[in-house]
């Protein structure tokens, strides 16, 4: 419920009864129902959004019964109903209580307001200055605002300072806006906060306020005051933005934060707040991180998310996005870029281009303060191109157009009260021959139309018009509407001044004020500028040179205004004159006349004449034309000047127009050149017809090269004639021509054919105005063939196809007519034969509907039919024949003849789709056999033939034949039947039949089968028959039996029979049998017909009874006897044999055979088997017994392996094999075994040899379990020899094995991997080994191979360290960035040498890096030529270990490209070079002026002939630096010639024509061409000598250069001028030859100074060499001493070598190898000691550590342990705790503070002062410091207990060592194998070395020092040759010769000049002495330092001269220069 408050009159402050919520509304209410009411108002806190709810608690807070009437109304009188409550009731809202709507308020109220600015204060703050404008947009003026805050922003950035500004105008983006970005310092939230309060200027934010201008200190003076200071009042910002859209978006970044602080200003949001009532001037500033655009969501502002997005790489940054820019703003950005971007560029042109503005000559400037301002607009539209634009880059505004249209200028200052300063410059601008170069600005028009040729008389107004002199600057910023119209002193005089009065409209000016001058907030307009510069305390001063003067400033202005008009304004000359005409063309008739006409004039340095082509400027149209005539105005008669005039043109080309045009001469375009006019005559020439333009409005549009179907209709045809403009046209174009040249275009189609070409169609066509060129549809066009349709244009009358000499357009369409699509069809010729089931093709010709032959274009199925036949076809292929393919044929045709049939072919879709055709059709090829008679089992006896009936048949079975149709039979079932064959090629049928079937031996009926097959036929099948074979009756078999007792054994044919060996076989029975196994009876016939092989004589009565004769058995095994029983009679041969073997006897013997070699290998079986076999007494073998008897055999010998001894019965050969004899491993050689079976015995004798090879082992290596370590391009340690051993490594001498080395592809091995062979021994020596491989392990495998097995190989594993000695790169460093200027110095290069592992090699000797340079060639020369080599410097203190410095050395003098290359000599043969490193050399500052070649002295008179007024001709001067290169080809200046005299008195001085006495000359790139005329009747003295003085005049250098002056004789008298100009022809040439004597000689002079320098300190050096020999005791005889020192060095060496050999101990541990410099080795390598005794127990005690391998660092360790794969130990120093180290000069323990506090025994030491180290020394004391400490050496056992026991009474002892090997620990424990050193040989070589003798040392410092005596005096010798050689070379005759010419030379030209009668001074000191080098004469004067002798050489010659040219080919090069070198280089002369 609401809670009401009363209150009293008095004044009150209003409280509340109850707390209001968020949605309460506060309600002033006042009671004025009645007159005696409450008259103060109360308050009612509410918070329903209801009426009655509203009104109950108004009854309550004023205790009004709820029935009362009244009403509640606003103030307005506007009653509160439930329908308006929410509307009208809100907070704060004032209220009656009354009895009606409209009674009487009875007491007055107060209401409560309020009175905040309107937002509209802010929004549109800017609407009246800017709309306030002078006649301009006021759009520019706007954003200048938005770039005064970026400069103020940027104003303390020290590198480029960037603003841009964005037009996003891409609607795919977003809506449009503007962003303006700098790279300031950027705003804190406070500062932005600040900066959105209006008119919070800098000067006012004090207290709470914070700023970007926080502190604000006032700017030090600068030129032009560009002190960015333009960020002022608080106020142009917010108008600005709001004067361009409607919101602003402020993003922020301060250099110091890492937030960007966020703040939107809208228009929107204000009216959102008013209307939501709340407060306006509130807001939120958004901070976040940078390029965060999550907060963007709207789809109008996507560009922002762009723009967010470049934040990520900015330190600091502000931006201003505008958006709802107003849209007639965006159209005039859109439309008119190019013109605000100009007033920008204007506004802020100074801030932009310098204090000097923009000059379009100045030199490229740097970066400076003053200039480092980047201001980029950019404007992106979608779907066009970017406007970028750098307001740099403009050349059009008009401070721009002001400078540089200017041609000098005069600086004043004005000095007003209060620290006023005001700078000023006036330009002027001349008339240059027609026209007034002042620029014009589109704001102030100035000149009228140009475009008006008929007014073109009228004299021009004034070149400023009415524009003010002043445009004024505050701060460096224009202030546009502010301008200054002139000042008393140059506004334009009363009276006639110095210069003209239209001078005075000729200039230009700028004011640059200080801030002590008031501006308007919007920095429009200056408050009191003018006012403050005219009041007369303001003074003005002149400023020249940069200097202020005092002087008058009217007089300095009117003098130089004067002086500009007379330098500067330029006129047209009139040449050629033609007479007076008058002109009626002009419509005044006062200026009819008169009109001077000339042929020419010279304008602007160019001449025009009649003829010549030329093009108009600002003319409507512009017209080219030729030059016929010249107008000027005005009665003439010669070649005049003027302004000027008017001339006639004829219109070109004629062709087109026949008139002429009389414009002003100043609409010529000077720029234009002859190309560009005729290209616009032959343009013009291009609007004559050009091509045709073909359209087909109806279809059927006819292609180029297009192939039709006859028929095709073409067109019908638009024609249009075009012009090269692409323009139609009708008519030929032209003035002239009226319309009589219409044009027509003629329309033919010719067919082509080879013999003729023939017209079918020809038309002609007129355009009719309104219709076009047209041709009808062509639809007869069937002929086959190649067409040309060809389209003609023609004239109309004469029907001509050219006009004025040129081709009139045609167009020809080339295409073919080929023929349609298929409507019928032929068939074409068959190929016969037609067989059945044959495939056949039927070849069809398909025709279009004009019977011209086609083919398919879609897929048809063909029908085919036949009566009686099945026909099928593979279809028609799409192709270009048209055959149906695949047409197979069945039916019965009856014979082999065949039967005709009518076939009937159909082609569906074709408008005649059918034919019938004939054709025969034969039997098909064979496909099946019929065999008769038809029975399938026949029977046929024993030997006799069969015959059988056989037919071929085809498919479909009618009887068929083809050549070699051969039937075949094939008997099956027995062997050696016969095969049965006939021919059937005629009939298809035949009778087959052959030999008898004989089976032999049958005894029963058998099966055979007859197979019948056709042969060369596989389609047919083949035929089998079963035949019943019957045996015969004839005799078929033999048969023989054996009696033995009643027993009866048969013997079979081929039968062996065994019988005992020498025996006799008898009761032989003999039988014979037929086929059916039936017995034949023997009779006497048949006896007659069996033979035996054993005995000629039979007993035929035997036989008959069945007997065969005995046989005899022979008495040993290998006799068999074969026996041959045969019969033969006329059916049959038959024959029955057996062979009689004889088998052994009883067992009398056994016999031992060894099969094979008797060699058996270790660890092997016996390859070759023992055969034991038991034999008769015919030495037979006994085969009887049975394998039992293996059990009885038993084998024996020494060493002999019985395990796996097998004895096994040979069924075979029935004996025993003896396998598995093998001995055990046991002595080589020869071996006896013994053999027993029973009773018998026997012997055999092997030889025992090593087993077979099974692996290699290495030779004299040790255990390769670790890594061979060696450093890349070493070699091995020993050769690598391998043997190869059997599996108990016994030596297997088995030679020729092939031995193979493998290794992987990036391991080189020298020698190159070879294959080796072993030797008779089985060994193999690969050599030694160099190892070349890139860094890590390598596997390195030894392979043999043996009887075609592998054995196993050796593996050895090769770790490849980098060699850190190896050098194999140089390095170079040094500062690219400088310029190499001519004779200066290099920036110091550092050098150093690095390795294969990337470190720098140290301990190099620097006179082995030398560095190389000369100039580079062209390609085609490879070898360097001229090399300049440069020695190393001397280290300075603060040297880079393994660095080596180039300082100081000299960039060559000439300018040009070089090559500078380092060197490394590794060897005397082997050099490393860096990489060549390419420098330009360049010209060094300008210090003098030098002309190409120096000039003859000029002769001259001032007669009328100009060649002897004529002083210089085509005189190219040049700029040169000190060593005479060209240079300065980036200046820009002028050249200020004059006439002095030596005699400063003499006043009569020549002048030069134009009696003038100073001529300019402009200077540009560097050079400057002179000509120079002497005046006619010039004055000056006769016979007298002046001096050309050539003086550069150059802005742009500080300091002046000297002038070249150039001397020449004036006279009065041609002919004695003609006399000694030849004279002084003479004179030059005598001074160019003396010249070059002098440079000679004082060549010779300074080489010869040199040269004593050289030998003074070769002299120097020798002495001190040979002193200090005598200190090491050698003395040196006076003569030969060459000799001596070198058989003295010889000895040394020898002793060297000697003491170098003496026995010592070595370590022999192979140490690690150094593959890096932070390796130091293993520590047994580390130190040495000299004592055996205490080298033995020192290295026993480190025996754990010795080998450790040492590093510097941990990385170099872990890389170790790496490539060990951990097996090495190592120890890095930088993780040793190096305090607790001890100190090496603490004393032994028994002393203390110096005192002895027992006598020890023993000669104690410290372990350590034993070691030697001959590397690393402090590195090797903190490794040998840790491991031993304080550990002592005493002599024995008994002296360390004492020692030890004397020690612990006063401090702790260390580990004591004893020189006998006993070790007492430092916990007292000693005694044990582990606390005594083993003897020397037990410790493997792990023991330390012993150091180098002293003598070693002590011959090597001999040897050193006689080395270095030897080479100081050969070059003691050599240097004195060379001075000897030189000095006889001086007294020669050549040279005594050239001394003589010098001095008559010299004699001659003092005579020539004392003809000249030259000023003494000058000839002493001619110019041409400018040009000679300073010489040193150093004859008498003390030997210089070496430093400065090499500078004066230096000076003296270049860098090619003086490093090693020997002195006769200086002197030639010096006698060799052309006269031209001595001003420098050669150049060409400019065009």
């Amino acid at each position: 419920m609401a809670a009401a408050a009363g209150g009293s009159r008095a004044p009150r402050r209003l409280a509340l009864l109850t707390p209001r919520g968020n949605g309460d509304r506060t309600v002033f209410l006042f009671d004025r129902r009645r007159e005696q009411a409450d008259p103060d108002e109360k308050v009612l806190s509410y918070g329903k959004d209801n009426y009655r709810a509203f009104r109950s608690a108004v009854c309550q807070a004023f205790g009004i019964p709820s029935d009362d009437t009244f009403v509640i109304t606003t103030t307005n009188r506007k009653e509160i109903t439930e329908d308006n409550f929410s509307e009208l009731v809100h907070d704060g809202v004032t209220l009656y209580l009354l009895q009606s709507v409209d009674q009487m308020l009875l007491l007055a109220t107060k209401e409560r307001i309020d009175f905040l600015p309107h937002y509209d204060t802010l929004v549109k703050s800017g609407m009246y200055e800017y709309y306030a404008s002078e006649g301009q947009n006021p759009l520019p003026f706007a954003l200048a605002e938005l770039i005064d805050n970026s400069l103020s922003a940027t104003s303390q950035n020290t590198g480029i300072r960037s603003i841009q500004i964005k037009l996003l105008f891409d609607d795919s983006q977003g809506k449009p806006a503007v962003a303006v970005i700098d790279n300031g310092s950027g705003m804190t939230s406070k500062q932005l906060n600040n900066w959105a309060v209006y008119r919070l200027s800098k000067f006012t934010r004090q207290g709470d306020f914070e700023s970007d201008h926080s502190g604000y200190v006032r700017p030090l003076p600068v030129p032009r005051s560009l002190n960015s200071d333009i960020s002022y009042f608080g106020v142009g910002g917010k108008q600005a933005v709001f004067f361009v859209g409607q919101s602003a978006r402020m993003i922020s970044k301060p250099a110091a934060s890492q937030d960007v602080h966020e703040l939107v200003l809208s228009k929107e949001d204000f009216e959102k707040k008013e209307k939501n009532k709340e407060a306006i001037y509130t807001g939120f500033i958004r901070n976040r991180k940078p390029s965060d655009s999550t907060h963007i969501t709207s789809d109008d502002e996507r560009f922002l998310h762009n723009l967010i997005l470049e934040e990520r790489d900015k330190e600091s940054f502000t931006a201003v996005i505008i958006t709802g820019v107003q849209p007639d703003h965006m159209q005039y950005l859109k439309n008119y870029f190019h013109l605000w971007t100009r007033q920008l560029a204007h506004i802020y042109h100074y801030y932009i281009h310098g204090p000097k503005g923009n000059e379009a000559n100045a030199v490229t400037k740097e970066i400076s303060p003053f200039n480092n301002i980047d201001i980029q607009i950019s404007m992106f539209e979608k779907g066009k191109v970017p406007k970028i634009i750098n307001l740099r880059e403009i050349k059009d505004d008009m401070q721009t157009l002001y400078i540089n249209t200017a041609a000098d200028s005069f600086e004043f200052k004005a000095h007003v009260e209060e620290e006023g300063i005001v700078e000023g410059i006036i330009r002027y601008h001349p008339f240059l021959y027609d026209k007034e170069t002042y620029p014009d600005d589109p704001c102030f028009p100035s000149r009228l139309n140009d475009d008006d040729d008929d007014d073109c008389l009228l004299v021009e107004k004034g070149a400023r018009g009415k524009r003010p002199i002043f445009e004024c600057f505050w701060n460096g910023r224009l202030i546009p509407y502010t301008t200054v119209e002139d000042f008393d002193w140059c506004a334009p005089p009363k009276k006639r001044g110095l210069a003209p009065i239209e001078c005075y409209n000729r200039i230009s000016g700028a004011l640059f004020t200080n801030d002590k001058f008031q501006v308007s907030t919007n920095k429009l307009t200056f408050m009191d500028l003018e006012l403050k510069l005219k009041d007369k305390n303001t003074l003005f001063t002149r400023i020249f040179n940069g200097q202020e003067q005092r002087m008058k400033i009217d007089r300095e202005f009117a003098l130089w205004l004067k002086d500009c008009h007379e330098k500067y304004d330029k006129q047209i000359k009139f040449t050629v004159f033609k007479g007076i005409t008058v002109r009626s063309d002009i419509s005044s008739k006062r200026m009819q006349s008169p009109w001077t006409m000339y042929a020419a004039i010279e304008w602007d340095g160019k001449t025009y004449k009649t003829g010549q082509l030329v093009k108009t400027t600002k003319t409507h149209p512009i017209f080219y034309g030729s030059i016929e005539k010249f107008y000027l105005y005005g009665d003439h008669d010669g070649d005049i000047f003027a302004t000027g005039g008017e001339v006639q043109i004829a219109l070109e080309p004629q062709a087109l127009y026949a008139e002429t045009k009389i414009i002003p001469i100043s609409k010529l375009d000077r720029t234009v050149s002859d190309k560009v006019v005729k290209k616009y005559i032959e343009d013009e020439m291009a609007r004559l017809p050009d091509k045709l333009s073909v359209t087909w409005p109806e279809g059927d549009e006819l292609l180029p090269n297009e192939t039709r179907f006859a028929g095709t209709p073409i067109g019908a045809l638009r024609i249009e004639i075009l012009n090269k403009k692409g323009e139609a046209m009708q008519k030929l174009p032209g003035t002239s021509h009226g319309g009589s040249k219409k044009l027509l275009v003629e329309l033919k189609v010719i067919l082509h054919s080879p013999t003729e070409n023939k017209e079918i169609i020809s038309h002609i066509s007129q355009h009719g105005g309104k219709w076009p060129y047209w041709f009808k549809k062509m639809e007869n066009l069937q002929k086959l063939g190649n067409y040309s349709l060809k389209l003609q244009v023609v004239l109309n009358e004469s029907n001509a196809d050219t006009y004025a000499g040129r081709p009139l357009p045609s167009k020809v369409f080339k295409f073919t007519i080929v023929e349609g699509k298929p409507e019928k069809f032929l068939v074409g010729l068959l190929e016969l034969p037609f067989r059945i089931g044959v495939p056949f093709s039927i070849p069809l010709e398909l025709q279009d509907e004009f019977g011209h032959a086609t083919h398919l274009t879609n897929h048809i199925r063909p029908i085919l039919e036949a009566s009686g036949l099945t026909l099928k076809h593979e279809g028609i292929p799409v192709a270009a024949k048209c055959v149906i393919k695949g047409v197979t044929a069945k039916g019965c045709v009856n014979s082999c003849q065949g039967k005709n049939f009518n076939l009937k072919i159909t082609l569906p879709g074709l408008k005649e789709d059918t034919q019938v055709i004939k054709i025969r059709l034969q039997p098909g090829p064979p496909c099946q056999l019929k065999v008769k008679p038809d029975s399938e089992i026949l029977k046929i006896e024993n030997g006799t033939a069969f015959p059988f009936q056989v037919e071929v048949l085809d498919e479909s079975g009618n009887i068929t034949a083809q050549p070699d149709l051969i039937v075949h039979c094939k008997f099956l079932g027995a062997s050696d039947l016969p095969v049965y064959s006939v021919d059937c090629s005629n009939g298809g049928t035949n009778i087959l039949t052959g030999p008898v079937i004989h089976v032999q031996n049958i005894k029963k009926d058998q099966i055979l089968k007859a197979r019948f097959e056709v042969l060369n036929c596989i389609n047919v099948s083949p035929v089998e028959k079963i035949i019943k074979l019957l045996p015969s009756s004839h005799v078929a078999r033999l048969q023989v039996l054996s009696m033995n007792g009643q027993k009866v054994l048969q013997i079979k044919h081929q039968d062996e029979i065994s019988c005992v060996a020498g025996q006799v076989m008898n009761k032989l029975v003999f039988q014979m049998y037929d086929e059916a196994e039936r017995e034949v009876p023997i009779t006497a016939a048949a006896a007659e017909k069996i033979k035996v092989n054993w005995t000629p004589k039979i007993d035929r009565e035997l036989l008959m009874q069945g007997l065969l004769p005995d046989v005899k058995v022979p008495t040993s095994v290998k006799d068999v006897r074969y026996c041959l029983i045969t019969y033969l009679d006329e059916h049959v041969s038959l024959e029955s044999a057996f062979t009689v073997r004889p088998v052994p006897d009883e067992p009398k013997h056994i016999k031992c055979k060894l099969k094979g070699s008797n060699t058996l290998q270790m660890g092997e079986e016996l390859q070759s088997e023992i055969d034991v076999m038991i034999t008769d007494q015919f030495g037979n073998h006994v085969q009887t017994v049975t394998s039992a008897c293996v059990n009885s055999l038993g084998v024996s010998g020494p060493g002999l392996d019985k395990s796996n001894l097998k004895i096994t019965w040979q069924e075979s050969t029935q004996t025993m094999k003896v396998k598995g004899i093998r001995y055990k491993p046991c002595l080589l050689g020869s071996k006896e075994l013994c053999f027993a079976w029973r009773e018998f015995s026997d012997f055999i004798r092997v030889n025992l040899v090593a087993g077979s090879p099974a692996k290699l082992q290495f030779v004299d290596w040790p255990e390769l379990e670790k890594p061979v370590a060696v450093i890349n391009g070493r070699e091995l340690q020993r050769p690598l020899i391998v043997q190869l051993c059997d599996q108990w490594g016994n030596p297997s001498p088995e030679p020729n094995v092939k031995i193979s080395l493998t290794k992987s592809n990036n391991l080189k091995l020298v020698p190159s991997n070879q294959q080796h062979k072993t030797d008779d021994a089985g060994r193999a020596n690969l050599g030694v080994f160099s190892i070349h491989a890139p860094r890590g392990e390598h596997i390195l495998q030894i392979k043999a191979s043996y009887n075609k097995a592998m054995l196993d190989c050796l593996v050895m594993t090769i770790n490849v360290l980098p060699d850190p000695e190896k050098p194999v790169c140089l390095n170079v460093k040094y500062d690219k960035s400088p310029s190499f200027p001519a004779g200066g110095t290099f920036p110091d290069f550092m050098v150093s040498v690095l390795s294969e592992n990337d470190t720098i090699i140290k301990n190099i000797n620097p006179a082995r890096i030398s560095m190389k340079m000369w100039e580079a060639q062209s390609s085609r020369v490879r070898t360097p030529i001229d090399v300049t080599t440069f020695s190393c410097s001397k280290v300075k203190d603060d040297k880079e270990d393994g660095f080596f410095y180039f300082r100081d050395k000299v960039v060559p003098e000439r300018v040009g490209t070089y090559m500078i290359q380092f060197t490394f000599a590794m060897d005397k043969t082997n050099m490393l070079n860096s990489e060549q490193i390419i420098i330009e050399v360049v010209p060094n500052d300008p210090v003098r002026l030098l002309p190409d070649s120096l000039p003859a002295t000029p002769a001259v008179s001032n007669v009328r002939a100009l060649t002897s007024r004529t002083l210089v001709k085509d005189l190219y001067l040049h700029l040169m630096d000190e060593y005479n290169n060209h240079t300065g080809l980036d200046l820009v200046g002028r050249i200020i010639t004059k006439i002095k005299s030596p005699n400063e008195e003499d006043i009569e001085i020549p002048q030069f024509q134009g009696k003038v006495s100073t001529v300019e000359f402009p200077l540009e790139s560097g050079s400057a061409e002179i000509n120079l005329v002497l005046a006619e009747d010039s004055p000056g003295r006769d016979s007298t000598e002046y001096i050309l003085v050539f003086e550069p005049r150059l802005p742009a250098l500080k300091k002046p250069l000297e002038p070249y002056c150039l001397s020449f004789m004036f006279y009065n008298d041609s002919k004695k001028q003609q006399l000694m100009a030849t004279l002084t022809r003479e004179k030059d040439q005598l001074s160019k030859s003396i010249d070059l004597y002098r440079k000679m000689f004082d060549t010779t002079n300074q080489l010869v100074a040199e040269m004593k320098c050289q030998v003074k300190e070769a002299e120097t050096r020798e002495a001190l060499l040979k002193n200090e020999l005598k200190k090491h005791q050698i003395e040196l005889p006076q003569t030969n001493t060459l000799q001596y020192v070198d058989s003295l060095l010889k000895k040394k060496m020898l002793e060297q070598e000697g003491v170098m050999k003496q026995p010592r101990r070595t370590c022999t541990l192979p140490n690690y190898p150094k593959g890096s410099q932070d390796i130091l080795g293993k520590i047994a390598h580390l130190a040495q000691i000299e004592d055996n005794e205490a080298a033995k127990v020192i290295s026993w005690h480190l025996a754990s550590d010795m080998d450790c391998v040492v590093t510097l660092t941990t990385e170099a360790a872990r890389s170790i342990f790496d490539e060990t794969q951990g097996r090495q130990q190592v120890l890095p120093l930088d993780s040793i705790y190096k305090k607790t180290l001890p100190d090496w000069t603490r004393p032994l323990p028994h002393m203390r503070n110096g005192r002895t506090f027992f006598r020890p025994i023993g000669n104690p030491v410290f372990a350590r002062d034993l070691l030697t180290f001959p590397d690393n020394v402090e590195h090797c004391q903190t490794v040998f410091g840790m491991l031993l400490g304080d550990t002592i050496i005493i002599d024995n056992l008994d002296a360390a207990n004492h020692y030890r026991k004397e020690v612990v009474k006063i401090t702790h002892c260390p580990t004591l060592l004893t020189r006998e090997g006993d070790r007492i620990r430092s916990n007292g424990k000693f005694g044990g194998l582990q606390n005594k050193a083993p003897p020397m040989d037990k410790l493997r070589g792990m023991v330390f070395g012993a150091p180098m003798p002293k003598l070693y040392s002590t011959i090597s410092g001999q040897i050193d020092l006689l080395q270095q005596y030897r080479a100081a005096v050969i070059k003691f010798d050599n240097v004195n040759k060379d001075l000897d050689l030189h000095l006889q070379s001086l007294n020669t005759p050549e040279m005594q010769k050239k001394k003589q010419e010098l001095a008559e030379q010299e004699k001659s030209l003092k005579l020539v000049k004392q003809k000249l009668g030259m000023t003494p001074a000058l000839s002493d000191k001619g110019a041409e002495s400018l040009l000679q080098p300073i010489m040193l004469d150093i004859s008498d004067t003390p030997i210089p330092p070496k430093r400065m002798r090499r500078d004066t050489v230096k000076k003296l010659y270049s860098s090619e001269e003086w490093i090693s040219s020997p002195a006769k080919q200086q002197q030639q090069q010096v006698l060799q220069m052309a006269p031209s070198e001595l001003n420098g280089t050669p150049r060409k002369r400019k065009a």
